[in-house]
Parts: C-alpha cells; structure tokens; sequence
C-alpha cells in the first residue's frame, strides 16, 4: 500500500485547496480501511464511533486517535515478524513513552517524503553538517527515542559530520574550529534540538574561541521550547540572539511528533508560519472537539499519509494552534499555514518529543 508513490513528482508544497482535497481524502480513507481491517484496537474503536467506512467522507469526520493511546496501546497493522524499527518519543524517568512500529516500506517512505521536504530548505547536495549534540554513538541504540530518530533521520542531508559536543556534553572547540575552517565559506547544515542550540550556541559559546561566524549556516531546529518558555524566549528572541552572537540568519523551526515521525511541518523563513504539504493536512478542534474557524486556537489535529504499519495516519494532539490563512502565504507554498502555541495545560509533559 505505497500511497507516498502517488506524489513523489509532485513539489511538496504545489497544490492548492481543491486539487490537494481530492487526492488527500482519497487516500485517508485508503489508509482508514486499511487499519480498520488490519488493527484490532483501531478497529474496535472505529465501531465504537459508530464511524461508517464508505469513500466519501469529510476530512473531520474521520475518526482521530488522542495521542497518549500510542504510550498505553502497542498499535501495529501489520504482523509483529514484519516490525523493523521501534521508535519512542522522548520522556524523562518513569513516564509512558509512545511506542510507534515500523515495517520495511513504512520507514523506506519516511524517509523519501523527509528528503522531498527537507530538500525545499537545504537544496538536493548533502551539505557538510554541524550537529549541535553529542555523537550519538555514546547512546544506548536498543530502541530509538524522538531526539536519536531526529539526528538519525536528518543526517541523510549532511556530509563531513560534525557533532559539537563531546562526551561530557562540553563544546569541542578543537573540531568546530576545524570544521569552520573547511567548510564556513560556503552553505552548511545545522541540526539540532531548540533548548540544546539556546543553551549551546546562544548562552554557552565563546565567540572569541571561534575561527568564524556561521553566516552560512542553514538551520533547522525544533524540539525543546518549554525550557525556553520557562525563560521567556520566544521564537522572535531566539532569531535575534543566534544573528546578533554568530550572524545566523537562514533559520527554520520544524514541528512534528514521533507518532507521525517523516511528515515534519517546516516554518517559511519568510514569515514565519509552519506549512503542510501534500503529504500532511491539520485542523483545529476547540474545547467542544468542534472544528474551529481560521485564526481561533484550539487542539492541533495532524493527517498524514505516511503511517501504513500503525493507525497514526489521523491523531488528536496535545498542542495548542490555529490556523492562519490557506493558499496565500507570503513565502509563496501552497497549503495551509499554521502557529503553534505550545501544550494544552492539562497535557502531560512530554520532554524532547514535545516539538513545535
């Protein structure tokens, strides 16, 4: 069931309400019947909904899943031997941690829509990358956790891999210096979680122990922002500080779960607004679980047509956001664009997985 075929000569961000309706609602329900067949929990809480499976269907009529199910059901549509990869969200000690199955083709096609969105930033050449983490061979790889997924995930972008701390978690001076040497001069990558770029590029870095500034740099950041809320950083500050510290100014938020792990939403440079793609459809649900109106808050609702080996494909989040125009963005992508305001407040505190 290789739904991500269907659009792979299509530019992620190139088809406006209608055409991208059509085809989207066609394979939700593909998707829908397809869980509702091959997962025994989905389909027991389908009939619960008294949700009627038929082709035409309303984008809010289909039946979401609250996000926390994944951290107290183990959720597979296909057979156990098929299970590749397990991915967990991130937590601190103790807390339930969702638990997402991968088969074969559902990780092969993370990874291809990644690449398509990613690219629309970083171009198509791997760029020399600069990770702002420990190398990740330090950590335990049994299972993959939101931030190891991340590094993982968007290092298929880079080259010449350069993580900037070492062990004890420390700035390495010695290879950034060396890195900036080589590769400064011209467009290279930088990936890392919000709260780690904050702490180590913004409050701990020594800009007199450094060989350059990173005006070259491309960024792409997310993960993190409640240690940042705590210090009233918002996005707008954070822009700020990285230019006025290392001249970087090519910066992108990204906001995505675990749960939906490849069908990231990217914010345009421009403006400042996260964006689906055809992969990816978002509504507004208020207190009510009614559809809220463009520019009211409410709980995010994320489609994505990626999960094929687990019924992620329609998930009520814990987060707050509105939507705030469709189609006519500034920065030129089609779609809707949206903010993201942060977790509700009964939401449990989710650690890195907790993205916006």
């Amino acid at each position: 069931m290789n739904i991500v075929q269907n659009f792979l000569n299509i530019n992620p961000y190139s088809l406006k309400k209608k055409d991208k309706l059509k085809k989207f609602l066609k394979y939700i329900n593909k998707l829908t019947i397809h869980h509702y067949k091959n997962c025994k929990i989905y389909r027991k809480i389908v009939k619960n909904l008294k949700f009627k499976i038929k082709k035409k269907n309303k984008l809010e009529n289909f039946p979401m899943l609250p996000v926390r199910i994944f951290k107290k059901h183990d959720l597979q549509s296909v057979p156990r031997n098929k299970v590749i990869k397990k991915l967990v969200s991130s937590g601190t000690s103790g807390q339930e941690l969702s638990k997402i199955y991968l088969d074969k083709e559902n990780a092969r096609n993370q990874t291809i829509v990644l690449k398509k969105i990613t690219e629309t930033i970083l171009g198509n050449q791997r760029l020399p990358m600069l990770i702002i983490d420990r190398d990740p061979k330090i950590f335990d790889r049994s299972v993959f956790n939101a931030q190891l997924t991340a590094i993982y995930g968007f290092s298929i972008f880079g080259k010449h891999y350069c993580y900037l701390l070492d062990e004890k978690g420390n700035i390495d001076y010695k290879k950034l210096n060396e890195f900036l040497k080589k590769y400064s001069h011209d467009n290279f990558f930088i990936f890392g979680f919000t709260s780690l770029i904050f702490e180590n590029l913004i409050q701990k870095l020594s800009t007199k122990l450094i060989y350059s500034n990173f005006q070259n740099g491309i960024l792409l950041h997310g993960g993190g922002w409640k240690k940042l809320d705590k210090l009233k950083i918002n996005n707008d500050n954070f822009r700020k500080k990285l230019f006025s510290k290392i001249k970087l100014k090519k910066i992108h938020n990204y906001y995505g779960l675990v749960e939906q792990t490849g069908s990231i939403f990217i914010e345009c440079n421009e403006c400042g607004y996260f964006h689906t793609s055809v992969y990816s459809d978002i509504l507004i649900r208020n207190k009510n679980f009614e559809i809220a109106q463009k520019g009211k808050k409410g709980l995010i609702q994320l489609f994505s047509l990626l999960p094929t080996s687990y019924p992620g494909h329609n998930i009520l989040t814990e987060d707050i956001g509105e939507i705030v125009g469709e189609d006519n963005c500034k920065c030129g992508k089609q779609g809707k664009y949206f903010l993201v305001h942060g977790r509700a407040k009964e939401a449990e505190i989710r650690g890195c997985s907790d993205v916006r």
